[in-house]
């Protein structure tokens, strides 16, 4: 067989899922992202992060990490709408947290 002939292994998902699905990340709630409320999408993070045991760091960074992978994996494919529900949601799980707003 040619090197250009070699069988490649089928890639089905994508490394940021693979990441999700298997890392220390949190267990989401499904369709977390896509809620239309951010303070839904603070208190599912919330809760996800103070019930899952496959998080490292404490739970206010663990579910801000995964709302900010989930914004910058979206990248360019986010609506402007749907980029700022989201940043709005960060500024709730801080509030959900009592953390101090961002500036």
């Amino acid at each position: 067989m040619a090197k250009s002939e070699k069988a490649k292994p089928e890639r089905t998902k994508r490394w940021s899922q693979d990441v999700t699905e298997h890392s220390d990340a949190l267990t989401l709630e499904q369709g977390v992202f896509a809620l239309d409320d951010s303070k839904k999408i603070a208190a599912s993070l919330k809760r996800s992060a103070e019930a899952s045991h496959r998080r490292k760091s404490e739970p206010f960074r663990s579910a801000m990490s995964m709302l900010t992978f989930y914004i910058n994996r979206a990248g360019k494919n986010l609506s402007k709408t749907d980029r700022e529900r989201l940043e709005q949601a960060k500024d709730e799980l801080r509030k959900a947290f009592g953390r101090p707003p961002r500036n």
